[in-house]
């Protein structure tokens, strides 16, 4: 840890290696920081200190905003119910607000990506590596609780507390070193830290005091045994004191030291001079443990991400570390690939997902969707979405098999909601939706629209709905949209003449059924007697259900 550049009135900026990030990153707050770890050591109540250095944890430059898909991707809940951490067979309590920071702020810089996934790849592939890793972490969130909960409701020995916070401190040190041999990735830094931090004055004055607290004095101890196997009484044998650790001194000297305290007026009792070591050896190992104590949540981070791949396995689905791509200069030719792509949120909530198939020629094209009510093309968009966002963050995806291409943002308008102050009518929030995509959209970017002009007559929802997608090609998008206008589309994909579409509809079986696959082309029906039928929504069950309500009056007023 060492101060940046600055100017002479400013505060130091420290910066600090991660593990989310492959440069150090700078820390302006580790003054404030390291005050809330004093406190807590002090006194057991640290205010927050682990959320604290997460709250203020900087990330990496991104130009996404998460305004524009956080929404109605629900990345929180992806985050609650996908990315849950285990320790000891039992949910651990997560920072998900830093999660949520990291996944929804994917970084501009690919070696940022880069980094982490060859983090998780390591992690993923290693059982040995794995296991350290989360051994680790739960030393971590002992010395959290040993921190920041201590004085919750209960008394405690703080001269005990304070020594025991050292001895986690020093397993955390002593673990980190031992651990990671032969890594490649980012886990090296762990091991590197550790063994630096053994190295130092600090940790040895840290280990001298834990070991005098441990192993002050040997005491030898003959115990008579009868013949029925009861003891009958021991003898104390031989009593040796420590003389290697610095902090035991001869009785002769303790004496000494207390007559000279007395002629020049201290009174110090023993905890008050046992006290007076803690704060000292705590001294000089606090910078190390501010640099610890980001890591936390930044292993978080991985934990999660390793959670949703056991969450996927144990779906019978496979996730992957995809190739994310530049994209070329003026244009995307480059193909994209997304095989056995499932929609997390689904698996998040237990429920079943079907995996397909994405396959298109170009990144660079606006994707037409068709097809029935619930065949999943809304949950497409979804999971294309989502899988960009994780790809570009460094995370697994939920697919097999993925070929992505880097956008600089991602804009997702999948729902909208009636709301009370809502002055225009469906046709009027329908234009003020594509006003808010051309003020959002950037060159290049991912845009997802679902039912694009739905809320308005056919005739005039293609009008606009050509106007769309006419200029969007302008932008040069990766656009994914869904629409019920089949004979629009259809007329779109014969004509040729807007540069860039692709189309796309719901597979059907032989009953038409929807398979939840995609295939190439435009549906030429929405199935909605399908959809009808399966709701209760048939002529004769309508009828049944009028005539229903039409003999109850009578049969109330029978029984009155």
């Amino acid at each position: 840890m060492k101060p940046s550049p600055h100017a002479p009135d400013a505060a130091p900026t420290y910066e600090i290696q991660s593990l989310l990030h492959p440069d150090p990153v700078a820390r302006p707050d580790l003054e404030e920081l390291r005050q809330a770890l004093s406190f807590a050591f002090a006194s057991g109540v640290s205010g927050g200190l682990f959320n604290q250095a997460l709250d203020q944890a900087p990330l990496a430059p991104s130009t996404w905003d998460p305004k524009s898909f956080a929404p109605d991707l629900f990345v929180e809940e992806l985050v609650a119910r996908g990315f849950r951490v285990r320790v000891g067979g039992r949910d651990a309590v997560v920072n998900r607000a830093f999660i949520l920071r990291v996944l929804a702020h994917p970084p501009s810089d690919p070696r940022v990506t880069d980094f982490r996934r060859a983090i998780l790849r390591e992690l993923s592939t290693s059982p040995v590596f794995r296991r350290q890793f989360e051994e680790l972490y739960a030393i971590a969130c002992r010395l959290r609780a040993a921190l920041e909960g201590a004085a919750a409701g209960k008394k405690f020995d703080p001269t005990r507390r304070q020594l025991d916070v050292l001895s986690l401190i020093k397993d955390a040190f002593d673990r980190m070193s031992e651990s990671f041999d032969g890594a490649q990735s980012g886990l090296s830094r762990l091991r590197e830290f550790g063994a630096m931090v053994r190295e130092t004055e600090g940790y040895r004055s840290m280990v001298d005091l834990l070991d005098y607290d441990e192993h002050l004095a040997t005491l030898g101890l003959t115990i008579r045994v009868g013949a029925d196997g009861r003891v009958r009484g021991f003898e104390i044998g031989k009593l040796r004191e420590r003389q290697d650790n610095p902090f035991v001194l001869s009785p002769a000297r303790r004496w000494l030291a207390k007559i000279e305290m007395f002629f020049r007026g201290y009174r110090f009792s023993e905890g008050e001079v046992m006290a007076r070591l803690l704060d000292a050896v705590f001294e000089g190992i606090e910078a190390h443990v501010l640099r610890f104590i980001p890591l936390l949540g930044e292993m978080e981070v991985y934990l999660g991400a390793l959670g949703f791949r056991d969450l996927a396995d144990a779906a019978g689905l496979e996730v992957c570390l995809p190739e994310v791509r530049a994209a070329a200069e003026g244009g995307d030719e480059q193909p994209r690939a997304l095989l056995g792509l499932f929609n997390p949120l689904l698996v998040a909530s237990g429920v079943r997902a079907v995996p397909c198939d994405i396959v298109t020629d170009r990144t660079g094209a606006t994707v037409l969707i068709t097809g029935p009510n619930s065949g999943g093309k809304t949950r497409l968009l979804q999971s294309v979405a989502l899988a960009q966002l994780l790809a570009q963050g460094g995370m697994f995806v939920p697919a097999r098999e993925a070929h992505l291409v880097r956008v600089p943002g991602l804009v997702v308008s999948l729902i909208q909601e009636t709301r009370v102050d809502q002055s225009e009518g469906r046709l009027g929030m329908e234009l003020v939706r594509i006003r808010a995509l051309f003020e959002t959209l950037g060159p290049g970017a991912m845009v997802m629209l679902d039912e694009l002009c739905s809320g308005t007559n056919p005739s005039e929802g293609e009008e606009i709905f050509e106007l769309v997608i006419m200029l969007l090609a302008k932008l040069r998008p990766q656009a994914f949209i869904t629409t019920h206008f089949l004979t629009f589309a259809g007329r779109l994909a014969r004509e040729n003449t807007i540069a860039g579409l692709r189309f796309i509809q719901v597979g059907l079986d032989a009953a038409q059924r929807p398979t939840y696959q995609f295939v190439a082309g435009v549906a030429t029906t929405s199935l909605a007697s399908h959809a009808a039928a399966r709701l209760g929504v048939s002529r004769d069950e309508l009828e049944g259900l009028i005539e229903r309500n039409m003999r109850a009056p009578a049969a109330r007023a029978r029984e009155s």
